[in-house]
């Protein structure tokens, strides 16, 4: 018999709460549009609106409990857990939730690759035994905590991934979680908008070491360019610093094959050889691949078996997700990279880009929306991917908003597809000229929505279909 996530007893006594009911809850959730069940849903409260209204619905959804920062009329007091302060007993509830558990714990962050790295490692470590690890991209202040309140006390392995826009965002979330080991998978020119220099960024993402438990491994990529601070900051707590990449170390990358769907990787970790094949495409991929080898070994996992696994391993919608779009005479591959972009993402995919390989007269289709937050650097960033695409691996360019006016302006006339102002035009434009052969990658920070442009590519298979 599986074990409630929690009962009411063991909640009250997490979060120095109070209830009337002898309730279980075996789901945590903040959203009544996810709702489990059995859930207890916690009433957060934001600057647009207040959980507390939602209760109700929440309950009347299947939810056994609420967790309320006051008692709610018309509701049953025996539905309620009722704290001082909602957010404050989330992370309560995590904190007991990481005291119980006898998982070992990985913490991933980076400037790019942080979701890939974490559903990738959930693959392999949930062959080799319970595995938790957050949902989608759940990595902030109320992520984190969420994330913890979830982990049944059985849990084998735990993979937090932890993100930041600011200095010390991530320090009080790594503590919460207290990892035996973490990485930092690259750091590169990403919320300028915040953050005074690359450097800046290094030392905030050095914060996901100070969380570790003692005798803990740091996990850090000796091709970046900031490698030597991020391993002064782990030394500084008296971590053991693994590093992975091209430039050798714990782990390094022997030989690697691109292929169109996947990579074929040799390397050597901590002293073993092994060969496998990770089941996405991209150099930055199997770079991240090393560096996910040695989390799995400082977890005391089996290493060898996690490398056949990765073969299983597929892109992250948003991220390099792949999809093969049926229209009339054949089908175009769609490369779906629209979740996120920064100047360091954006070179990965138009490199993933350049090594596919499009059908007979099809073509390589760049679309592209803005990176957001670099700040006064926002420009010329955006310029300098002109060069890039002037080379040979990219045959037509649309791009979409007014810091991408700034690549258009650089781009050779033969490889101009359009420019508009916003996604939702730019998407029109680019799904009424696909070919039969093409592949054409997605790209854009999220706030630049080009997950539109997605959603009209799609959609020409719904009018194949339909025709």
């Amino acid at each position: 018999m599986i074990a409630p996530l929690w009962t009411a007893r063991d909640a009250e006594a997490a979060t120095g709460g109070r209830t009337a009911g002898a309730w279980i809850a075996n789901g945590v959730s903040i959203d009544t549009r996810t709702i489990q069940r059995g859930d207890m849903f916690v009433a957060l409260t934001g600057e647009n609106r207040d959980g507390h209204a939602f209760v109700a619905d929440a309950l009347d959804k299947g939810a056994s409990v609420a967790l309320v920062a006051r008692p709610l009329d018309g509701i049953d007091p025996k539905r309620l857990l009722i704290v001082d302060d909602t957010l404050k007993g989330l992370e309560a509830l995590g904190a007991a939730a990481r005291a119980r558990t006898g998982a070992k714990i990985a913490a991933v962050t980076g400037s790019a690759g942080k979701t890939s790295t974490k559903e990738a490692l959930r693959l392999v470590l949930g062959q080799q035994g319970a595995t938790h690890a957050s949902e989608a991209s759940y990595n902030n202040l109320w992520g984190v905590p969420l994330t913890l309140a979830r982990m049944p006390a059985a849990s084998r392995y735990g993979i937090f991934e932890i993100g930041m826009n600011h200095e010390g965002e991530i320090r009080p979330l790594v503590r919460q979680v207290k990892p035996d080991a973490a990485i930092v998978t690259t750091v590169e020119a990403v919320h300028l908008e915040h953050f005074a220099s690359v450097e800046a960024i290094a030392a905030a993402k050095a914060e996901i070491f100070e969380g570790l438990q003692p005798g803990g491994v740091a996990v850090i990529n000796a091709d970046n360019p900031h490698a030597a601070k991020l391993a002064a900051a782990a030394n500084a707590v008296g971590a053991r610093v693994w590093t992975f990449g091209e430039k050798g170390g714990e782990a390094q990358l022997i030989s690697l094959t691109l292929g169109d769907t996947s990579s074929e990787i040799e390397a050597e970790i901590l002293g073993e050889h092994v060969r496998f094949i990770y089941g996405a495409p991209g150099r930055h991929f199997a770079q991240n691949a090393l560096g996910l080898l040695l989390l799995v070994r400082a977890l005391g996992a089996d290493v060898k078996a996690a490398a056949d696994a990765l073969r299983a391993v597929r892109a992250v919608k948003g991220r390099g997700e792949r999809h093969s779009i049926a229209i009339a005479g054949g089908a175009f591959d769609l490369i779906d990279e629209s979740y996120n972009a920064n100047p360091a993402s954006m070179a990965a995919a138009l490199a993933l880009l350049a090594q596919s390989k499009p059908g007979p007269a099809g073509r390589r289709i760049a679309v592209l929306g803005d990176m957001l937050e670099l700040g006064p650097q926002g420009p010329a960033m955006h310029a300098a991917i002109g060069a890039s695409l002037s080379q040979p691996g990219c045959d037509l360019v649309f791009a979409s908003g007014p810091s991408m006016a700034h690549l258009w302006a650089e781009l050779p006339a033969a490889i101009r597809g359009a420019w508009s102002e916003n996604s939702s035009d730019i998407a029109a434009l680019v799904a009424a000229d696909m070919r039969p052969g093409d592949v054409v990658m997605v790209k854009g920070s999220f706030g630049s929505r080009m997950s539109l442009v997605v959603e009209a590519l799609k959609a020409r298979a719904l009018e194949a279909a339909a025709g």
